[in-house]
């Protein structure tokens, strides 16, 4: 029976050439795309997977405000944790982001990502161990964990337990040595436990969230109790207590502060990449839209791929009828016939995985590229799911067209009546209507995203970073018992940006705590009259905002030649002046913390924080003004002359190495172009739909020209009585291509409302956004309907210009 079945299927392969190609490079297209979006999102959901506690491990979040969520907590709940949290099985106060910090062995050195935790870490990230101990490893100050990697890289060899480490000029004790098991939230290199010295001085301060606080649960089932124990805490300790201490009443204290109960969520280990409301792990959060993005488009390519299918294998059986009439007549039963079918549907199905995965194969490192990761063609459950997609598909493409040409009435195809059968008409239309459907979407979808990523790129942000350098400053390390810390950051940044200065082609240097590319790193409220505004904190340096072209509207920029500038003046944004709602502003006093300034000038609203965020509102004070936020200098800002950009640059390079720090590498970027990459991922998305696009009408056009080709040629009889009785060519043409234009035109009316609905969701996540209008809708309709028409009318012109003798003889 094999045998029999493969000889028709070779038999057909070797009659339809042209057409079973078509059908098994859809097919393959289709597949390879479902493989890619697989392969990211095995790699997505892979994060944590190997951690046996990410159901009981738990990160703690503050919502410190209606719009402000911070992964980081006040150290003040330790105590009571050890005394009135019996559902917790341990704590960990910890840094959530790595410090890129230099490890120094005998004469070798370098820079690597390092964490400081408390000494349960590994109660949380449970790393394997092949030196020393879990539990024990991090028991102390004077104790260092180093990754496999960091050990080679230091000493050549693991056998390190008991070699020394100095890290911040401190001696500390090798103690084990691990390895991570797989992909995690967290993946140091190096893991100390410094911070069990800084978190006691803040104990008693309720207002200071500094750290990462993860908990490891008894019962995950006990979160909710273990969360109203903590905003129980707040509570009292905060809006109790402060208010208590300023003679107000709770109400009265949280009108004048802005701030209603506080709210804590605790997020299991398990949604920390993709399902998590904070970026709140240092190996970042992953892009759950995007996925859901990509799937969805993937499936529906590999949907239009079985379309395709389909409507070519109901097509053919115009050819097979009497193959199957034939069948029946000898005593094949329906079962026999949809065994036939189902078996050359495994065979081509077959061949389009194969030549998928060599799509797959060759494509992946330009895949790798697009998605900045390193994605392979392997992993525990990929063949398993190549398998799933096999049966899916085979399932689909087969049993759907082999059950249907099994019910053929043998007498009426062996009359030759099949041809005009209207079910197997209708059945064909209806699925090229859906495949235009698709089309369309896809069409009108990719130009609607390139609308929108180009009016972000053209969008004016509200500050220039045109030949401004942002260079990474590593500051020197201070005790953080000592006082004057703050004012020593200063001076020696002010020290440095006059020898900068100095270097040939620089035009001015200033600095700031926060990243032209990254934001803001802190918000506070301030009070205005009986107002509380939320507002982010950006301390500058003189010259800072004029540097970067921020447009003043009201009042004045800050100046070195004005005393008081460094001691309590503050300049606002847009926003902040909205939500202060004064007409007159200048001159005004704001309490900030605990200190009264005096607003001097109102500033244009600006965007650091990407196209999604809300621009917030933001006060400005000189560095002075607010000691310790020099703490938060981690950039300083060079802007240089046009005429002789890459000698500027060496320069700063020497003077970098020789004067601030020989260890660190230098790093700078442009900031216009360290900006532009908010935008990558939508750029990214843009290039996406461009090139599924592209695939989807090369799909499409593949099932037009051969249904187009079978739907011709089985009305070749028709053509050649209508040339016969004299029928003009362009006639001819009108009525082959008059059907399609129907059915394209149909398509689009169906997939109106669906691209419209699901774009514009698309949009809404986006403070700055284009309004949809006609032209995307106007433009997918030609574009579609002009394919269609050349395709169409290129296979009817052909059959107009037969020999209309070789279809007339045996009539």
């Amino acid at each position: 029976m094999l045998k029999n079945y493969t000889n028709i299927f070779i038999y057909h392969i070797k009659n339809n050439k042209i057409f079973m190609a078509l059908n098994v490079l859809s097919l393959s297209i289709g597949i390879a795309g479902l493989i890619f979006a697989i392969l990211y999102l095995n790699d997505e959901k892979s994060y944590n997977s190997w951690n046996p506690n990410k159901d009981v491990v738990f990160q703690s979040i503050s919502q410190v405000s209606a719009d402000n969520f911070w992964s980081t907590n006040v150290s003040s709940f330790e105590d009571y944790f050890k005394t009135d949290f019996k559902e917790i099985e341990s704590y960990c106060y910890l840094d959530l982001w790595y410090a890129e910090k230099i490890l120094l062995s005998g004469n070798k050195k370098g820079i690597f990502k390092v964490i400081d935790a408390q000494k349960t870490f590994f109660e949380m990230f449970p790393f394997h161990f092949i030196k020393g101990s879990q539990k024990t490893a991090l028991r102390d100050k004077t104790c260092i964990v180093i990754s496999k990697k960091t050990a080679l890289n230091l000493f050549g060899t693991v056998d390190v337990l008991d070699k020394t480490i100095t890290f911040l000029d401190k001696k500390l004790i090798v103690t084990g040595v691990y390895t991570v098991p797989g992909k995690s939230s967290l993946a140091p290199e190096a893991v100390v436990n410094l911070i069990d010295e800084r978190t006691p001085t803040e104990k008693d301060n309720w207002g200071n969230f500094n750290y990462g606080l993860l908990l490891k649960l008894k019962n995950p089932a006990d979160a909710p109790k273990v969360k109203a124990k903590m905003e129980n805490l707040l509570y009292q300790n905060r809006t109790v207590k402060w208010a208590k201490q300023e003679g107000l009443t709770i109400k009265e204290w949280q009108k004048k502060n802005g701030v209603e109960k506080m709210k804590i969520f605790l997020e299991p280990l398990r949604d920390a990449r993709l399902h998590s409301i904070v970026d709140g792990y240092a190996e970042g959060k992953g892009n759950y839209q995007s996925l859901m993005i990509m799937m969805s488009l993937s499936v529906l390519i590999l949907i239009l791929s079985l379309f395709n299918y389909i409507n070519l294998a109901t097509a053919n059986a115009i050819k097979r009828a009497k193959e199957v009439g034939v069948r029946k007549i000898v005593g094949a039963s329906k079962r026999d016939i949809v065994l036939q079918f189902l078996f050359e549907t495994t065979i081509i199905t077959s061949f389009a995985i194969l030549l998928s995965l060599v799509i797959v194969e060759l494509s992946l490192p330009f895949y790798n590229n697009f998605l900045e990761k390193d994605l392979s063609m392997s992993g525990q459950y990929f063949f398993y799911e190549l398998i799933i997609i096999f049966v899916i598909t085979v399932v689909i493409a087969g049993i759907f067209p082999a059950v249907y040409i099994s019910n053929f009435e043998t007498l009426k195809v062996l009359k030759g009546n099949f041809g005009r059968s209207k079910n197997g008409i209708w059945l064909r239309n209806g699925i090229l209507v859906l495949q235009f459907s698709i089309a369309f979407f896809f069409i009108i979808g990719s130009y609607i995203v390139y609308e929108q990523v180009q009016f972000l790129n053209q969008r004016d942000i509200g500050f220039k970073g045109e030949q401004v350098l942002e260079i990474r400053y590593k500051k020197p390390f201070f005790d953080n018992n000592d006082k004057t810390a703050d004012q020593k950051l200063y001076k020696r940044y002010e020290t440095l940006r006059q020898e900068i200065l100095k270097i040939n082609g620089v035009a001015q240097v200033s600095t700031g705590a926060f990243s032209l590319s990254g934001g803001g790193s802190t918000s506070s409220t301030f009070n205005y009259k009986d107002k509380v505004i939320q507002g982010q904190n950006m301390a500058v340096d003189y010259g800072m905002l004029e540097m970067i072209k921020i447009k003043l509207i009201d009042g004045r920029y800050f100046s070195n030649q004005i005393a008081s500038d460094s001691i309590d003046a503050m300049l606002i944004n847009e926003t902040a002046l909205k939500l202060m709602n004064e007409k007159n502003p200048i001159g005004k006093m704001v309490k900030w913390n605990e200190h009264q300034l005096k607003i001097v000038g109102v500033v244009k609203d600006f965007n650091l924080w990407g196209p999604k965020a809300n621009i917030p509102p933001m006060v400005f004070f000189h560095l002075k003004t607010i000691d310790w936020m020099n703490y938060n200098v981690n950039h300083i800002y060079v802007k240089v002359k046009p005429d002789n950009i890459p000698n500027t640059i060496a320069a700063l390079e020497k003077f970098w190495q020789k004067n601030i720090d020989s260890d660190y590498p230098f790093h700078y970027d442009f900031v216009d172009k360290a900006y532009a990459r908010h935008y990558k991922e939508y750029v990214n998305q843009k290039n996406l739909f461009s090139l599924l696009n592209v695939i989807v009408i090369l799909i499409a056009l593949f099932g037009l020209f051969a249904l187009a080709s079978y739907s011709i040629q089985s009305r070749m009889k028709e053509i050649a009585i209508r040339k016969t009785l004299g029928a003009e060519t362009h006639i001819l043409l009108k009525e082959l291509s008059k059907q399609y234009i129907i059915l394209c035109l149909t398509g689009f009316l169906i997939a109106l409302f669906p691209v419209y609905y699901l774009l514009n969701k698309w949009l809404e996540d986006f403070v700055f956004r284009i309004t949809i209008s006609i032209y995307p809708f106007v433009i997918g309709f030609v574009v579609l309907l002009s394919l269609t028409l050349i395709v169409v009318l290129s296979r009817a012109f052909q059959a107009t210009k037969v020999d209309v003798l070789q279809y007339l003889k045996y009539e």
